[in-house]
């Protein structure tokens, strides 16, 4: 056997190398001469790996055989570990067993290490794996010699109960480190008791003394050292906790006495041993407690929190110079992580992963950080994670304190293959700034670089009632607020109501921190009385889930956003406190007043419900639910800061509604699908689905405003007297009534976030008394024959709005068929007339001083009658009426024509668009759309002018 070379290690190393070496020459070992151009460097960078080559005389051989260029085999080492465990027949051996095991393995991964045949994520992964495996092994063994002793523990069913061993931390989320605690937790499904001779033993009983077995061959330090060392103090109720616990005791536990650290803890909790399929079952269960439904930005407020105790800890025991728990460490990488998955984790399941670099990108794709941020940050935290394993090799030791002497920094430069201490230091030094830049810009206290001014604190004492009447009337208006003695009146009534005087300490320190940052926005925009009455309301609203309060804190320009738009609009500010989920909208203003375009909107629908279990229709109606109202803030938003025209509104409102109704199809036609097969058509094909949702009204006319109903007829083009092609066959008639009713009831079901659309299915054939889907067939024989004058002035403005291309095809021969009937002029006048006196009677606004927008003379009503009827009258000879549902275009249309003058079209034009401004400004103001009877009175007197001309001598 030859001696190794040194000639590329620095002078202090290679003198420690050789010592080693003597050592393992004195002891008599040999070494397989495939190690010995390797060694060297692994020698050099760990003793630990040095003493076991001296105290195991088969290692070399053995790790020569292993595959060292390649990550270890799951199937095999299971394989190797049970071969090894399984024959112990104490647990003495079954100590020794684990122990020899764990030994090579940590030689082999630290050797791949060193050598630069493995990365980080290589190393972690093998080690976690590793620590799966002999932690599962071992249980397994104990479990079987603790049945042989006390019987087995079975469920109500007879099942046998198993222990299952939930995973925290570095294992939990597969990232090991060389030398590591494992921190865990037991648990047992079901309680109950297992028979005995004397007395029965109960399952906690069982699976405690198991619990402590398993404690004791993984952690106790033999003559062959440890496995690994065990960390329990995660587990309900820490160390005074019992060392294992049941399913619902541990639930009952976290819903009721969790602490806000022990949300972060839980993000990495993984099932490794023992049952595997209840421990997934546990994490289902414990889910809400970490991830909360709503945005949860106080999870900032306790990360800073956790962060100064560290910092204090740091400062205290001066481990500056740890590169876990020092400024820019792995810690605050870890924890920007944590802070994106508790705020975000419960709406978006992808951000639920517990592994930091399988997260870091996820963050990119929701657009929670920037790439090159996220690059930075990846970088920075596998570069730490690589200094800490080659300080934990060096004696198998917990350690991530960079060293205190010249042979250490020497070691540690080396190992982490620079050529000098000082680039090292360079490159640590240039990664821990970014992490700490980084982590002060996502963790840190908005408010913590800006001292407290007096007047800061004159506003704390002004929302505290400590201030005088005269200053506090005084210090408001100081600050811009308008109509201070009301708003001092709506802040006493909101410190005094029950709501406030009932919080809890935490979210009553919130509130108190947000006071005077709203004051401050509320004066700096120059608001008074009616903005302060929404933002009180408001803040009544949410003061129960504070943590929408700690967002405003955390996102002074989110706060902005609320003040201004609920001083814009009251249907805003009620909306957001009916839905204060959708302050996250307000806190990127390049899309809050950017809304997407449509395919833009079918796109993110589709991505956010893919994220949803397909069969959890009550998640996916919330999906679609937060959807619609993030969206209508959006363009409500738009519309009050005259971002938007009132053209753009209504496309916009218009393409949200197609958007969902197009996922709602889906939604209910595949359940159906699965259930009963597919209908089929008269060719004998199948449906695909072979079905439309026709918009009428306001949806079909493209007119869409912020409260409005959707009027739907659902028709289907299959077989009559077919019947559908699955195992539970119903037919087509009945298949598509269900696929209405579904779809209906997804639309119109009230939930937690409100209800997606009221909907009116009354302008299907035959009206209430129809069917709710009809063929084709049936609909195009009933507007042929049986349709009244009204119902084809509706299907004027009736289009497809969802359903496949064939379907739309037909419909559109169909409305086209029907419009394009030559009509006798006279009676289809005499119809029209009829019909719009019947509703002027009925829903005019019937003062007058008074303008009612839409249905008084001279108004909406009048200019949609006249272009139905245009329509209608003309369409036989010009078919190209039949090609646009808007009234917009149908007016160019008819002037283009020459059916209508030019004039007159741009007039009516002109007061429609009006008008609807008009209206849409009064939804949002949440009043009714009557106006002074002067606002509009030349537009009315032209619109009418127009309508006598027309319908006079009718």
């Amino acid at each position: 056997m030859t001696d190794p070379d040194y000639s590329g290690l620095p002078d202090e190393l290679s003198v420690l190398v050789t010592r080693h070496w003597q050592r393992f020459q004195e002891v008599g070992h040999t070494l397989p001469d495939t190690l010995l151009s390797d060694l060297p460097r692994v020698w050099a960078g760990s003793d630990y790996v040095a003493e076991q080559f001296i105290r195991d005389p088969e290692l070399g051989e053995w790790l020569a055989a292993s595959p060292l260029r390649h990550r270890l085999d799951g199937g095999a080492l299971a394989e190797q570990v049970r071969e090894a465990v399984m024959t112990c027949q104490d647990e003495d051996a079954l100590k020794a067993a684990l122990r020899r095991l764990r030994h090579r393995h940590m030689v082999r991964l630290i050797w791949r290490d060193l050598t630069g045949l493995a990365d980080y994520h290589a190393t972690v992964a093998d080690l976690s794996l590793l620590a799966d495996t002999l932690i599962s092994t071992a249980l397994e063994r104990l479990y079987q010699w603790a049945c042989e002793r006390g019987g087995v523990p079975r469920d109500e069913d007879g099942e046998p109960v198993k222990l299952v061993v939930l995973a925290m931390g570095k294992l939990g989320a597969r990232e090991l480190n060389l030398s590591s605690d494992i921190d865990l937790i037991f648990a047992y499904e079901h309680e109950g008791e297992i028979p005995g001779e004397r007395r029965a033993l109960s399952h906690h009983q069982f699976f405690l003394r198991l619990g402590q077995q398993l404690i004791k061959a993984l952690d106790q330090n033999t003559a062959d050292g440890f496995v690994f060392r065990v960390d329990m103090r995660l587990r309900p109720w820490g160390k005074s906790g019992a060392l294992a616990i049941g399913f619902d005791a541990m639930e009952h536990y976290y819903e009721n006495q969790g602490r806000e650290w022990e949300r972060y803890a839980l993000i990495k909790m993984r099932p490794v041993a023992g049952d595997l399929q209840a421990g997934a079952r546990l994490i289902e269960r414990l889910n809400p407690f970490v991830y909360r439904r709503y945005i949860d930005y106080g999870a900032f407020e306790s990360l800073r929190e956790m962060k100064a105790l560290i910092e204090r800890e740091v400062n205290r025991k001066g481990m500056q110079a740890d590169v876990k728990l020092g400024a820019g460490g792995i810690r605050e990488v870890e924890f920007i992580v944590q802070a994106f998955q508790l705020i975000r984790g419960g709406q978006l399941p992808a951000l639920r992963e517990p592994n930091l670099i399988k997260m870091l990108p996820r963050l990119a794709d929701e657009g929670m950080l920037p790439e090159d941020v996220v690059e930075e940050l990846r970088e920075a935290y596998v570069f730490l994670r690589d200094v800490e394993h080659r300080l934990q090799a060096v004696a198998d030791r917990q350690t991530q304190r960079l060293p205190d002497d010249e042979l250490g920094w020497q070691r540690l430069t080396f190992a982490m293959d620079f050529s000098a201490r000082a680039a090292f230091e360079r490159a640590l030094r240039r990664h821990r700034e970014q992490v700490r830049y980084h982590f002060s810009q996502v963790i840190a206290d908005p408010q913590e670089e800006a001292e407290v001014s007096e007047g800061d604190q004159e506003l704390l004492d002004l929302w505290l009632g400590q201030l005088e009447r005269d200053d506090a009337i005084a210090r408001l208006q100081g600050v811009g607020v308008q109509e201070p003695e009301e708003v001092l009146a709506a802040l006493e009534r909101l410190r005094e109501s029950r709501a406030v005087m009932n919080m809890q300490r935490i979210g009553r320190e919130r509130l108190d921190r947000l006071m005077p940052l709203l004051l401050e926005a509320l004066g700096y925009q120059g608001h008074g009385r009616v903005t302060a009455e929404r933002l009180v309301a408001f803040v009544e609203a949410v003061v129960r889930r504070s943590a929408y309060i700690a967002l405003l804190v955390e996102n002074p320009g989110a706060l902005t956003q609320l003040v201004k738009l609920s001083g814009a609009s009251p249907w805003i500010a009620e909306r957001l406190a009916r839905h204060p989920v959708l302050l996250d909208e307000l806190l990127d203003v390049s899309t809050l007043y950017s809304p997407p375009g449509r395919d833009e909107l079918d796109d993110e629908l589709r991505q956010q419900l893919l994220r949803v279990a397909e069969d959890d229709l009550e998640q996916q109606m919330e999906v679609l639910r937060n959807f619609k109202q993030a969206h209508l803030l959006r363009v409500a938003a738009s519309e009050v800061t005259e971002v938007l025209p009132l053209m753009k509104v209504s496309d916009y409102l218009t393409w949200l509604a197609e958007a969902i109704l197009k996922q709602v199809v889906m939604l209910a036609w595949e359940p159906l699908v699965e259930r009963h097969g597919r209908p089929g058509r008269t060719d004998g094909q199948p449906c695909n689905p072979d079905f439309v949702v026709v918009g009428y009204g306001k949806l079909g006319g493209i007119e869409l405003g912020h409260n409005s109903d959707l009027d739907l007829v659902f028709l289907h083009d299959a077989a009559s007297g077919g019947s559908t092609d699955g195992d539970r066959p119903v037919s087509n008639e009945q298949f598509y009534a269900r696929l209405g009713q579904r779809i209906v009831h997804i639309l119109s079901t009230r939930t937690m976030s409100g209800q997606l659309y009221e909907v009116d299915t009354r302008l299907r054939p035959s009206g209430s008394a129809g069917l709710l889907v009809s063929s084709m067939d049936a609909f195009r024989k009933y507007q042929l024959n049986d349709a009244w004058t009204w119902e084809h002035q509706a299907l004027v403005r009736a289009r497809v709005v969802a359903g496949c291309s064939r379907a739309r095809e037909r419909f559109e021969g169909i409305r086209h068929e029907v419009l394009c009937r030559p009509r006798e002029r006279d009676a289809l006048r005499r119809d029209v007339l009829a019909m719009r006196e019947k509703m002027v009677d009925h829903l005019a606004a019937r003062r007058p001083d008074r303008f009612h927008l839409k249905q008084d003379p001279g108004g909406i009503v009048d200019i949609e009658f006249m272009v139905q009827y245009g329509v209608l009258r003309w369409a036989s000879s010009h078919g190209e009426l039949t090609r646009f549902t808007d009234n917009v275009r149908l007016l160019e249309t008819l002037a283009a024509l020459e059916l209508m003058p030019a004039q007159d079209a741009g007039l009516l034009r002109e007061a429609y668009l009006a008008y609807r401004s008009a209206a849409h400004r009064a939804s949002l103001r949440k009043e009714k759309s009557i106006v002074d009877d002067t606002e509009f009175r030349d537009l009315r007197e032209g619109v009418r002018a127009i309508w006598d001309q027309w319908f006079a001598d009718a």
